[in-house]
């Protein structure tokens, strides 16, 4: 009796299982059948529970796949798990996987690691590991100056005093083993500025830099400018050099003039101090000529003591008042012709 129940109980619960594992069967199926068939006939199989599994670790089954046919196709036996984890990793598994075939075709020497490094390391930045492949294989030309900084030419002087303007181009393409840590195209375009002021700076005269601008070039080169930075340096290229000004003459011109305020502020200097100067004899003129005053106003009281002392008399008052008029006259009749006669 109680086996009876029991299997009546059974039968029910297998059933339903059977038919929830034939659903889920048939949703797989559903789901997943395509990209199957789609990786075995292409000669990169996959297996349906690691199609499932990807869906649960939130991998999109179609692009992984996709991608490894796409190796596969090329010679580029990769595997799932390699794609799942650079994904995973927040990388870009289409452009590593073209980056890595176009390597191969054109027989450069990247690893599966090192794609994926490149990748990364250029996720923030606006490139991706395909561009730097591509670079690689096909040279790409940098402006120096860089337009967009608002420069077009790069103004160094010579020893002679003369402003050269010039312009240069710079072949590189990527070092794919310096990629990963290395200076970018802002350090190539200063570093070759650099050369090229210290190219003119040693220059004799500009007419030099003008008749050899390849010189430029060479001693450019040959600072290994491309040193510890992501390129390699194949050619430096000057495409524009002129005349700027003359820079010797206007800093010449500059100097005179200031000289020339200095001079003035100095003759100023001792203007001001001549005029103190007379100024203060003025006063000191003022100042004798008040003591002289002062002494004259005391003679009558002089003389009128010598006469109460009896040291003066009356006939020697009456000389010095007729020199005081002889005097006077002379002064007077001095004073009347043009010529002082």
């Amino acid at each position: 009796m109680h086996t009876l129940i029991l299997a009546n109980l059974l039968i029910p619960a297998l059933l339903g299982a059977t038919v929830l594992a034939g659903l889920i069967f048939v949703f797989i199926l559903f789901k997943f059948l395509g990209i199957w068939i789609q990786a075995r006939s292409a000669g990169a199989p996959v297996s349906l529970m690691n199609l499932v599994f990807m869906r649960f670790r939130k991998v999109p089954p179609a692009l992984i796949v996709n991608s490894r046919i796409t190796a596969v196709k090329a010679g580029l036996p990769f595997t799932t798990d390699q794609l799942e984890a650079h994904y995973l990793s927040g990388g870009d598994i289409t452009h590593v996987v073209l980056a890595m075939i176009a390597a191969d075709k054109a027989g450069i020497s990247l690893s599966y690691d090192r794609a994926c490094a490149i990748d990364l390391a250029t996720k923030d930045t606006g490139k991706t590991v395909l561009e730097a492949v591509r670079t690689s294989i096909n040279p790409k030309v940098i402006d120096c100056p860089n337009p967009a900084s608002g420069n077009t030419k790069i103004t160094a002087v010579a020893k002679d005093g003369i402003a050269v303007n010039a312009r240069a181009r710079v072949t590189v393409r990527t070092n794919l083993s310096r990629f990963v840590g290395g200076a970018t195209e802002e350090t190539i375009i200063a570093r070759v500025g650099e050369g090229i002021v210290t190219s003119v700076g040693s220059a004799s005269s500009y007419k030099h830099v003008l008749e050899n601008p390849d010189n430029i070039s060479k001693l450019v080169l040959g600072k290994g400018v491309d040193a510890s930075t992501a390129f390699e340096i194949l050619s430096i290229d000057i495409a524009d050099v002129d005349v700027a000004d003359n820079i010797g003459a206007r800093l010449q011109a500059e100097q005179a003039e200031a000289d020339k305020q200095v001079a003035q502020a100095k003759a100023e200097m001792r203007r001001a101090a001549a005029v103190a100067v007379e100024q203060e004899m003025s006063a000191k003129t003022q100042e004798m000529r008040a003591k002289v005053v002062e002494a004259e106003a005391g003679i009558p009281m002089a003389i009128a003591e010598a006469f109460r002392n009896g040291n003066l008399g009356i006939m020697d008052y009456v000389k010095y008042e007729n020199v005081n008029a002889d005097t006077k006259m002379r002064d007077s009749i001095a004073g009347e012709g043009p010529d002082g006669e």
